[in-house]
């Protein structure tokens, strides 16, 4: 009875010690939501994020991407919506991402962002505007 309590434990205590030891690396590669899906990368000590595909990003014939015409910055209105980079700055802390930036083509507005790893395949992320209780949060799948 000793020795299967002892494996249990054992046993419990690795899953915990892996769980805790996720790397922060493992954000990077393609995550989906419902409404979208990106491409995290590293940029030298933080994470940012291409918009590869969102639910409203194409125009009617469903090929030719909507432009972002509601960039503060009139220079970049003319550019696709598809492919822009639109998180920034997401720096590594006490096991959570924060500190970044979401650029939103929808209304050309930019917002905190910050996301956990949950596990391997699962990210959750919070957008706010001033404090993140005044956000909304998107889980995210990782694309295999």
């Amino acid at each position: 009875m000793k020795i299967k309590l002892f494996t249990a434990l054992v046993l419990l205590m690795a899953q915990v010690t892996s769980a805790q030891k996720i790397s922060k690396d493992l954000i990077v590669g393609v995550w989906q939501s419902e409404e979208y899906k990106i491409e995290i990368f590293k940029s030298g000590d933080t994470y940012s994020a291409k918009l590869l595909w969102s639910k409203d990003m194409f125009e009617a014939d469903g090929k030719t991407s909507k432009k972002d015409d509601k960039n503060p910055n009139i220079k970049l209105r003319s550019r696709p919506r598809q492919g822009i980079t639109h998180i920034t700055g997401l720096k590594f802390k006490d096991g959570e991402f924060v500190g970044g930036e979401l650029y939103s083509a929808n209304d050309g507005n930019t917002y905190g962002f910050k996301g956990k790893l949950t596990d391997v395949n699962s990210l959750e992320t919070r957008g706010y505007k001033g404090l993140p209780i005044m956000g909304k949060t998107v889980n995210w799948t990782r694309v295999k």
